[in-house]
């Protein structure tokens, strides 16, 4: 069985309670890394201006206390694997549907299962659905 390191555990707990008890689930069948959940003004600024995210501070999920956004990336990363970013989000969504909780996965944006209409990709975010 898989663990969290001690850092991503820290980022962890800084996302919405759904979120927490999603990512513990997930990491007991597929190793992965919590890059970040919650963001400072500095942070989402910072990068809002690398064209890391589409929105400044503070209009991101990720600037919530508790963070209702998280991204993850399945371990080891690999930035150029598109599809095991796939297969990865393929895994949360499921569990998530399993425990009731909506989620929304930036390779899907608009999730109308076509993964190939999306004009900003950012595989390793999601965020709990409004």
């Amino acid at each position: 069985m898989y663990s969290f390191s001690d850092r991503s555990r820290k980022k962890l707990s800084t996302c919405h309670p759904q979120l927490q008890g999603l990512f513990n689930e997930i990491i007991k069948h597929h190793d992965c890394s919590i890059l970040c959940g919650h963001r400072s003004e500095e942070d989402q600024n910072d990068a809002f201006s690398k064209n890391l995210s589409k929105l400044e501070y503070p209009n991101s999920k990720h600037n919530r206390l508790a963070s209702r956004a998280v991204d993850v990336v399945p371990y080891p990363i690999d930035w150029n694997d598109r599809e095991r970013f796939v297969y990865f989000a393929g895994l949360v969504k499921g569990v998530a549907i399993q425990m009731g909780i909506g989620i929304r996965w930036n390779g899907d944006w608009d999730s109308d299962n076509d993964l190939k209409d999306q004009n900003f990709m950012d595989l390793p975010h999601f965020e709990l659905s409004p």
